[in-house]
């Protein structure tokens, strides 16, 4: 289960983004300082966009799917929720009394932003994905459209942390958590809900209890389908263990490995960041690919300048000449 406790530019050149370091072998003195970030960050399993007017918002867990807008991806302000508060959906209830939702995904597709999003209780699989949609993506404008996947104690997922590919005329989600790690669905791209039953695929896991995968993203990048994850414990403050990893596929559905070809469905999957200076249990992340000309890594960690606070960080991502993603600096 994703330990939810409070739940808490510049363009290169490909020759320079094929840097010779393979992925994982960075000690954390290694990895770059993400972007400044100043104002209202305090952010946890942020998602971002940039809209049609220019701006960044960043939605994140908690209050009614927190809202951070940026015009220039440095200088934050909370702007309320993804709902208006009228229009926060009645069934949460159903699936908690506590904590709001956790761990938001949105994307563009079809004229319109989709944000899909969980609702669970800390240490409980009673859980639900649901998703609201927006015609501008601004805090306040999304529209309820239902749950997605829901799940119950003895089911073996968790049904939350979804993340949504479009690839081409097909949209998959992945989803899931402890319990028995990351899982995918296909999804109707016309409708973002399920049709029918369609099969779960199982993604990745650990060999042993309590697993510790969640928060899975699939991208596409080329020929190459790229499964990010957080492994460890989230939400612990300065004792958060959190670390991003990375397996790829040929396909949307996996096998997932990583470079040394362990799968991701026996505790395989490269290291892409870990703790470095004050950036202390990455994770939660979002992958924006193509922003500017720039490839980005949006993610919480927790700050040991500041109690152990989650905050919203912004690294660049590089790729190696062999198809690894890579933290870079964010100039040159």
């Amino acid at each position: 289960m994703r330990r939810k406790l409070h739940r808490l530019l510049t363009l290169v050149t490909a020759a320079a983004l094929a840097v010779a370091l393979p992925a994982g072998t960075a000690s954390a003195a290694e990895y770059p300082d993400p972007y400044p970030a100043a104002g209202e960050t305090q952010l946890h399993d942020p998602t971002m966009i940039r809209l049609a007017d220019g701006r960044y918002v960043a939605y994140g867990s908690h209050r009614d799917v927190d809202a951070h807008v940026s015009t220039d991806m440095v200088n934050w302000t909370r702007q309320g929720g993804a709902f208006a508060p009228q229009n926060v959906p009645s069934w949460w209830d159903r699936y908690t009394t506590q904590d709001r939702p956790w761990a938001p995904d949105i994307s563009y597709a079809n004229g319109q932003y989709w944000l899909y999003y969980a609702v669970s209780t800390f240490g409980s699989q009673n859980s639900a994905i649901g998703l609201a949609t927006s015609p501008t993506g601004a805090p306040g404008t999304f529209t309820d459209r239902g749950i997605v996947l829901s799940s119950a104690t003895g089911d073996r997922y968790n049904a939350i942390d979804p993340a949504v590919l479009w690839d081409g005329g097909r949209l998959w989600m992945t989803f899931g958590s402890y319990w028995t790690g990351i899982h995918m669905v296909e999804l109707n791209p016309a409708t973002g809900l399920r049709s029918g039953n369609p099969p779960i695929t199982h993604l990745a896991t650990r060999p042993d209890a309590p697993y510790a995968v969640e928060a899975g993203q699939v991208i596409k990048r080329g020929n190459w389908y790229y499964l990010f994850a957080s492994y460890d414990a989230c939400c612990a403050g300065l004792d958060s263990t959190y670390k991003i990893r990375v397996g790829r596929s040929s396909t949307p559905t996996g096998p997932f490995t990583d470079s040394t070809g362990r799968s991701m469905l026996n505790g395989g999957g490269d290291l892409l960041l870990g703790n470095s200076g004050r950036y202390l249990g990455p994770g939660g992340q979002h992958v924006l690919l193509g922003d500017g000309g720039r490839d980005l890594l949006v993610y919480h960690y927790y700050d040991t300048q500041r109690g152990g606070e989650p905050h919203l960080a912004i690294s660049r991502l590089g790729w190696t000449a062999a198809g690894w993603p890579v933290v870079v600096p964010t100039t040159g």
